[in-house]
């Protein structure tokens, strides 16, 4: 081959641009947005179709007055939040039924955590106690709704008895778990070392059991909300599930989709500040990613 030749393939080949880190993380970004909204928009469109199919139907083939429709739900939440309820104030609804929620879950997964993981530390207490805590939890909850109604009243102490009953288990068998999984090993070094069983507690089994205890609490509060609601079903002066119980009474379908839509933004809601609360305190956790790479 030619001089020329060899030269004249050296021009006509493209130059290689090395890219930037910059410009990779830029691409990388872009690509991820790009997702995300394709996600949401098949996400937007399932949702469309589902409503549209269901106010077709209950327009010509199903009746509106026990299936209800879109539109009759809409109007109803308007009526809520414009004119108010039968009750009062539909914000005071939700404020009730959120307090009630928030008390009983505070409580029920400090209780649980607490007893979780002191049991899960002492096998001898665990066996002692463990067919006690089985036959509690066995105890249909319904039952136990209308018993707190009995002994409290109808007022905010007997929903937050419910709501701690529904959390306290939640949280309190993964808590237990959590801390029985803790590695035996890293416990006898701490004691050679010289560390008290409060010490070991503090510094090495709560650590551990960290991930046992806040995965089971965005189940917990889901179980918060119900707790609250079937409280408020058996018997209450006001709150959602008030609502729901006389929407039932008066046959309104409406009301009942109405109120069980505004119980899921508010799970929502918290589901999302359990989300931020759970990944600032596992900060300091490296992500299975990094672990794996640097394995």
């Amino acid at each position: 081959m030619s001089h020329e030749t060899i030269e004249r393939i050296a021009t006509a080949a493209p130059e290689v641009v090395a890219e930037t880190e910059e410009q990779i993380l830029s691409r990388a970004r872009t690509r991820v947005r790009r997702s995300k909204l394709q996600t949401w928009g098949l996400r937007a469109v399932l949702v469309v179709l589902w409503l549209g199919s269901w106010e077709l139907a209950a327009t010509m083939w199903i009746d509106p007055f026990f299936y209800s429709k879109p539109s009759l739900i809409w109007d109803r939440l308007v009526e809520w939040f414009t004119e108010g309820t039968q009750f009062g104030s539909i914000w005071l609804q939700i404020f009730t039924t959120v307090e009630e929620a928030v008390l009983g879950f505070v409580i029920g997964a400090v209780a649980g955590v607490v007893l979780g993981v002191l049991l899960g530390r002492s096998r001898y207490w665990a066996e002692v106690l463990a067919p006690f805590i089985k036959a509690l939890n066995a105890v249909p909850r319904i039952v136990l709704a209308v018993l707190f109604i009995i002994w409290f009243g109808l007022g905010l102490s007997s929903k937050v008895a419910t709501v701690v009953v529904l959390v306290f288990f939640a949280v309190f068998f993964n808590a237990f778990t959590g801390a029985r999984e803790v590695d035996g090993n890293v416990i006898n070094n701490a004691r050679i070392l010289g560390a008290s069983r409060w010490q070991v507690l503090g510094s090495i089994v709560l650590p551990s059991a960290t991930t046992w205890i806040l995965s089971s609490l965005h189940t917990a509060f889901g179980f918060a909300l119900i707790g609250a609601v079937v409280g408020e079903y058996a018997g209450a002066s006001k709150g959602l599930g008030l609502l729901i119980s006389n929407a039932q009474g008066t046959f309104d379908a409406a009301g009942i989709y109405a109120g069980m839509i505004i119980i899921t933004v508010v799970a929502l809601l918290a589901e999302w500040l359990l989300g931020l609360t759970e990944s600032r305190l596992l900060k300091w956790r490296p992500s299975q990613a990094n672990s794996a790479h640097g394995v």
